[in-house]
C-alpha cells in the first residue's frame, strides 16, 4: 500500500509541476501585461504545490530523493501527469480551455483531499492548494466565456481548442490499481466519483461561453503510467538540462 501511495502523490505532483511549467512559457509573452503576470502567478502557485507534493513523494519513498531529484532526474517514462496538462500552449485560447478544464478538475480533487482524507499530511497540503485553485478556476471560467461569447473568430477558435483537448480530458477520471487502492484505505474517492460535478460545472460553463460541448468518445490516455507525448520528453529537456549538465551545482 505504501507503494501505491507514493505512485498516486507522485501523480499529483506531477500535474502541477507539468502544468506550473507549461505556463511559466507564458512568462513575458502574455496577450496582455496583466495576462501576464496572472499566468505567471499562477505557475508560482502550481509549483509551490509541486514542491511540497514531490517533496512528500520522496519522504513516502524512502529512497532520499527529494523534490529536486524526483523533478530533474526522472525520465519522461517515470512522471505521471495526466497527459493533458503536458499538452503545448498553443495559441491563448488553448491553453486557457486546457487550463479551465483541469482546473475544474483539480478544485474537486483538493475538496476531496482536504475534507475526506485519513492522510493528514496530504490534508494540509491539499488546503493551501485548494485557496490557490479556487482562484484558477475562476481566472480561466471567465477567460472562456469571455472568448466563447466575444468575437465570431475568438469563439471559432476556443471551440477549436476545445474539441482538440476534450478527448485528454476522460484520463482525469480514470481509476486503477493504484487510485483503487488509495481510495480503499481512505486517502481519497475513486477519481470517477468526480465525473458527474465536473460534467455539471464544465458544462455550465461552456453554455455561457456560447460553446458546444464535443461529443467525442475517443480516449487518450496513458499518463498515469509513464507513457507520454513526444511533447513531456522535449519539456523536460529544457527543464532538466542545467541538473544534468552540472549535477549537484549550487548557486
Amino acid at each position: 500500500m505504501a507503494d501505491q501511495q507514493h505512485e498516486w502523490i507522485l501523480r499529483l505532483g506531477d500535474d502541477a509541476l507539468v502544468l506550473a511549467q507549461r505556463l511559466s512559457e507564458w512568462c513575458s509573452h502574455g496577450p496582455a501585461l496583466e495576462e501576464d503576470i496572472a499566468l505567471s502567478n499562477i505557475a508560482l502557485d502550481l509549483l509551490g504545490q509541486a514542491r511540497a507534493l514531490l517533496t512528500l513523494a520522496g519522504q513516502r519513498e524512502g529512497q532520499g530523493r527529494d523534490e529536486d531529484a524526483l523533478a530533474y532526474f526522472r525520465t519522461d517514462r517515470e512522471f505521471r501527469n495526466a497527459l493533458l496538462v503536458e499538452l503545448p500552449n498553443g495559441h491563448f485560447g488553448d491553453t486557457i480551455v486546457r487550463q479551465m478544464l483541469f482546473d475544474q478538475f483539480a478544485v474537486l480533487r483538493y475538496e476531496a483531499l482536504a475534507s475526506q482524507t485519513v492522510d493528514l499530511e496530504l490534508a494540509a497540503i491539499a488546503a493551501k492548494a485548494l485557496k490557490e485553485v479556487r482562484y484558477h478556476a475562476a481566472h480561466s471560467a471567465q477567460w472562456v466565456v469571455r472568448l466563447g461569447d466575444g468575437t465570431e473568430e475568438s469563439h471559432q477558435r476556443v471551440q477549436e481548442s476545445l474539441n482538440v483537448l476534450w478527448p485528454y480530458t476522460a484520463e482525469l477520471f480514470e481509476d486503477d490499481a493504484v487510485s483503487q487502492a488509495c481510495a480503499e484505505a481512505g486517502v481519497l474517492p475513486l477519481n470517477g466519483s468526480f465525473t458527474a460535478r465536473w460534467t455539471e460545472q464544465v458544462r455550465a460553463i461552456l453554455d455561457e461561453a456560447t460553446l458546444t460541448c464535443p461529443e467525442s468518445t475517443a480516449l487518450l490516455t496513458g499518463g498515469r503510467s509513464g507513457k507520454h507525448t513526444e511533447h513531456l520528453s522535449y519539456m523536460l529537456a529544457e527543464m532538466q538540462v542545467i541538473q544534468r549538465t552540472y549535477p549537484g551545482a549550487e548557486w
